[in-house]
């Protein structure tokens, strides 16, 4: 995991996947990463499906 101290919640929030994009990205921003390592993981992200998406989430953050 990156950035194993930002945490994310993904249960019981909205599941939509630009909602968890931008929850993450506000995550990591506020954990003080820069913006080229933000545009990084969205890039990365949003380069195929869904379920594609969540595990980038996991392998970025916590989401515990």
């Amino acid at each position: 995991m990156k950035y194993p101290n930002v945490y994310v919640k993904l249960v019981g929030e909205d599941g939509n996947a630009f909602s968890i994009l931008a929850r993450v990205s506000k995550a990591l921003k506020k954990a003080g990463v820069s913006k080229e390592e933000i545009s990084k993981f969205q890039k990365e992200a949003m380069s195929s499906d869904y379920n594609h998406l969540l595990n980038v989430v996991q392998d970025w953050v916590n989401t515990n």
